[in-house]
């Protein structure tokens, strides 16, 4: 089994403002001469961690990665005005440009493989292939299946799923991300705060195969927030995608190399997402893998470090 790589701090920071808005946090990593590459992170809203670049071996990868609008180091922090996915895409080629870089690889996770694939199929000039895990294609069946009532993940996660139902009255429960929204982005700062933790105390603690259902978050309020408010404000417009754009759009980037790395017990973003897209794009390699969401468990690890370093032996070759 592969595992992460050792920890490394950023060899450059950069401060980008991407309009009179927002202004982005950006990291570099690894050797600046070595092969580019661009992660993507999750949530929408979750930010980069210092984990994120340990999946890329640092003596052949020049790593790119970006705090999206609205998360982490980003400013305004949890800003929702001027924050959707065609957004993030000009982002992506704004650094891009900004740092000399003529093409990259692409790699996202969870939020961050919807935002790969719509990258990817905007400017597949400029992607040297695609490594994708835990997929989202954004679609309203995917929301439905794990933060409302008729959805799947309420059977396999009872416990957790009891408390996010319990924060709602019951007359609410026909549409809960609408429900949680309007808490979400209620004037009252302790309402929003305490529908954010109830949010994230569904979705964070679904996240991995094994996990304790009483586990409680030490995250700071504030933070909780902003990451539940864009979440929220990503899931009920649909990712700002299309029905089906990221499966209709593929024969777009059909001739890149591309690796999908998926849990087989993903809850939050179940292997059907991975399978459709995996159909529509049989050149990409399809992994299933014994683990839930998260990214460092260890079988995903292994398998996204060995799709990695993959990728760095085709590029020297």
């Amino acid at each position: 089994m592969r595992t992460l790589y050792p920890s490394i701090i950023p060899y450059r920071e950069h401060t980008l403002a991407v309009d009179a808005l927002h202004t982005l946090h950006v990291e570099e990593c690894g050797t600046p001469t070595g092969i580019p590459v661009v992660f993507l992170h999750g949530g929408p809203g979750a930010g980069i961690s210092p984990t994120h670049h340990r999946f890329f071996d640092p003596t052949r990868y020049r790593i790119v990665l970006i705090d999206q609008r609205g998360s982490g180091r980003s400013t305004p922090f949890g800003e929702l005005r001027d924050n959707t996915t065609a957004h993030l895409v000009a982002d992506i080629e704004t650094v891009r440009t900004e740092l000399g870089i003529d093409r990259w690889l692409v790699f996202g996770g969870s939020w961050g493989s919807t935002l790969a694939l719509a990258y990817a199929q905007a400017h597949p000039d400029r992607a040297t292939g695609l490594i994708v895990r835990g997929v989202y294609l954004g679609r309203a069946d995917e929301n439905r299946w794990f933060a409302e009532a008729d959805g799947g993940a309420r059977w396999i996660f009872p416990e957790r799923w009891a408390r996010y139902a319990a924060y709602l009255p019951a007359d609410e429960h026909g549409e809960m991300i609408e429900a949680y929204w309007k808490r979400l982005d209620s004037d009252d700062q302790a309402t929003r705060i305490a529908a954010a933790q109830a949010w994230l105390g569904w979705e964070d603690f679904a996240a991995t195969l094994v996990h304790d259902v009483d586990a409680v978050s030490d995250a700071d309020p504030l933070d909780t927030l902003a990451k539940a408010r864009i979440e929220a404000h990503y899931f009920r417009h649909n990712a700002f995608l299309e029905h089906g754009q990221l499966l209709r759009d593929i024969d777009r980037i059909r001739h890149l190399p591309g690796v999908i790395v998926q849990g087989r017990y993903d809850i939050i973003c179940p292997p059907r997402s991975a399978w459709d897209l995996s159909q529509a794009w049989p050149e990409a390699r399809l992994e299933m893998v014994l683990s839930g969401h998260g990214a460092t468990e260890p079988a995903t690890v292994d398998a996204l470090v060995r799709a990695t370093d993959a990728f760095a032996d085709q590029a020297a070759a």
